[in-house]
């Protein structure tokens, strides 16, 4: 068996290449493993877009949770923390962010 990567020459059971580290994907029986899927080629990309349904003030918290695929209560917390920073920094993204992002 040869690496993918950078062609070097393994042995069967190898899990990862010696060399560069890359993951072979051989797998164990009672491992559960799997590679990554592969995204189809045609498939929409993610956009970044404010929400304005379930806003609370301009949907930007909204749009960037979806676009991470995180809980929104623990998005707008991460930027209720951003805005206690000394300089700002959350309060100038998040009207950088209300008015460049689109609506959706």
């Amino acid at each position: 068996m040869f690496c993918t990567k950078c062609g070097a020459e393994l042995g069967e059971t190898a899990r990862y290449c010696v060399t560069c580290g890359k993951p072979t994907f051989v797998m164990d029986v009672g491992e559960a493993s799997v590679p990554p899927p592969i995204p189809p080629a045609g498939a929409p990309r993610k956009t970044l877009s404010r929400i304005m349904q379930g806003k609370k003030i301009a949907g930007v918290c909204a749009g960037y949770a979806e676009y991470f695929d995180m809980d929104v209560t623990l998005m707008r917390l991460i930027w209720i923390a951003l805005l206690l920073v000394p300089p700002n920094i959350g309060l100038f993204a998040y009207i950088v962010s209300w008015i460049v992002l689109p609506k959706r």
